[in-house]
């Protein structure tokens, strides 16, 4: 079964319609959403991020997933973080003042095919921290591109087996291991196990 697979089923046993289930469903509208509110042509958003038009119209079509490099740029392209593709919770950190953010409520993102999903841990991304919890099907990654953003980051290994690549050097973290280096390092990770890897991961400022 492909991580993909897995991603859509674990979401729709949680009670979401089938089409919601689909990240990649939900993901693409919300890119070209953005990019029409932007008033920007595929071509022009494809000259901005370095993608190809043809790659783009299937990520917005769900016929694609973008990486997680390419989900940067085209975020950065238009003026917004990833964070901006997060999808619910807002009436439930509305409902907890702002402050607390229930397990059941997280804003969730996965990404489709990539085996990826994250989830934000703190009620908004307006503060000066972010606070993630990410999780990655066996043989998932962030791309086979390395990325670069502003701001620093860390993270815990909360389960699972993690190769995180910075500056061109592999380093293989297990349970309980803890990492931490300045965000405009190139760097990418993936999973390395054979079961799924859950890290907790924080950015600041918000810039995911």
């Amino acid at each position: 079964m492909s991580s993909g697979r897995r991603s859509r089923e674990l979401t729709a046993d949680a009670g979401e319609p089938a089409d919601e289930a689909d990240p990649c469903v939900r993901l693409g509208p919300m890119i070209r959403e953005l990019r029409k509110r932007r008033r920007l042509t595929l071509a022009e958003l494809a000259e901005r991020t370095g993608l190809s038009v043809g790659h783009l119209s299937q990520v917005e079509r769900g016929i694609s997933t973008p990486t997680i490099r390419q989900l940067h740029n085209i975020a950065g392209a238009m003026g917004v973080t990833i964070g901006w593709f997060f999808h619910g919770g807002e009436a439930a950190a509305e409902a907890d003042g702002g402050i607390v953010v229930r397990a059941d409520r997280r804003r969730r993102m996965a990404m489709g095919d990539a085996g990826i999903v994250d989830e934000l841990l703190v009620p908004h991304l307006n503060g000066a921290l972010e606070l993630l919890s990410c999780t990655l099907e066996p043989g998932s990654s962030s791309g086979t591109e390395p990325y670069t953003h502003e701001g620093e980051e860390a993270g815990l290994v909360l389960s699972g087996r993690m190769e995180l690549i910075v500056d061109d050097r592999s380093y293989i973290l297990g349970t309980g291991d803890s990492f931490a280096f300045k965000s405009m390092r190139p760097h990418r990770y993936r999973n390395c196990g054979t079961v799924p890897l859950t890290v907790i991961w924080a950015i600041t400022p918000p810039s995911y």
